[in-house]
């Protein structure tokens, strides 16, 4: 929205007013996003899967607000504690997430049209995550490494 309206403007197809008016409008359009994410009462995490889920207009109008909160907080749990640092790089995890992320479905009775975008979008974001997950395990284990090799102890020197 944003790129197309500074083409225009750059084409001079619209005045700084309107670019203005344009980015009044997307401001109020993240704080509005921004505010029902709030109320969702979920992590960012949860709050992406959410978003996954709910990509089809379908999927809000047949399924609740505490079901597809549900989903997202079991799909954010469950890649927290599969995903690990080579995730990406092996095929039998991510089908075993796969494979998982269908079931979840199922469960909650995801409308089946919908579920194949959903699952790939999920797929999508769960290997962002992974990568996200991998980065704070090894920031985690360096900074492990490091306190523990501690030259010596502290010594009151004269």
């Amino acid at each position: 929205m944003f790129q197309k309206s500074l083409n225009k403007y750059k084409n001079q197809a619209i005045t700084n007013a309107e670019v203005i008016e344009e980015l009044i409008k997307m401001a109020n359009e993240i704080r509005d996003a921004r505010a029902f994410e709030n109320d969702l009462g979920l992590s960012d995490d949860e709050i992406t899967f959410y978003d996954a889920l709910t990509d089809d207009e379908v999927v809000k109008e047949v399924m609740s607000d505490e079901i597809l909160k549900k989903i997202a907080q079991e799909l954010s749990d469950t890649i927290r504690r599969q995903v690990n640092v080579d995730y990406n790089v092996r095929a039998n995890l991510q089908a075993g997430m796969r494979n998982h992320i269908k079931r979840l479905l199922k469960k909650y009775d995801y409308p089946p049209k919908q579920a194949r975008r959903a699952l790939e979008i999920v797929m999508r974001q769960t290997e962002l995550m992974s990568e996200n997950i991998s980065y704070e395990k090894a920031l985690e284990e360096r900074s492990n490494t490091y306190e523990s090799k501690v030259a010596e102890d502290t010594v009151d020197y004269l």
